[in-house]
């Protein structure tokens, strides 16, 4: 009889454990369901080339062919938006006949978190 209160204390240890180790599994597994809900999200993305401040007369006065200064170099970084926040710096390249964005950097995701509120 001692045998069997062994066994079935034993039975009852790795019933428990399995109960333990599923609970724990099936918390990240809650976790990324409700990560899963964001990645449907659309977010506006926008590259900023640089920028200036025109008078309405000189706005006004613009035809084909044009050009606007801006206040950053040619050889400096664009600065990548995420819904109007800066995430990253980047390179433009042609692809092809488009063009694109390389990323050269990220801003740091404490600086992105605490930008998420403002």
């Amino acid at each position: 009889m001692d045998e069997q209160s062994i066994e079935e204390q034993m039975a009852a240890a790795v019933a428990a454990e399995l109960a333990e180790q599923e609970q724990k599994q099936a918390v990240p597994k809650e976790k990324d369901l409700k990560i899963d809900l964001l990645f449907d999200l659309s977010l506006q993305v926008s590259i900023e080339l640089g920028r200036t401040k025109m008078l309405i007369k000189d706005i006004l006065e613009l035809q084909r062919g044009s050009v606007i200064e801006l206040e950053k170099l040619a050889s400096e970084p664009v600065d990548i938006l995420v819904n109007g926040k800066k995430v990253a710096e980047g390179e433009v390249v042609v692809i092809e006949k488009h063009f694109g964005i390389r990323i050269t950097s990220l801003i740091e995701t404490s600086e992105r978190i605490k930008n998420l509120g403002s």
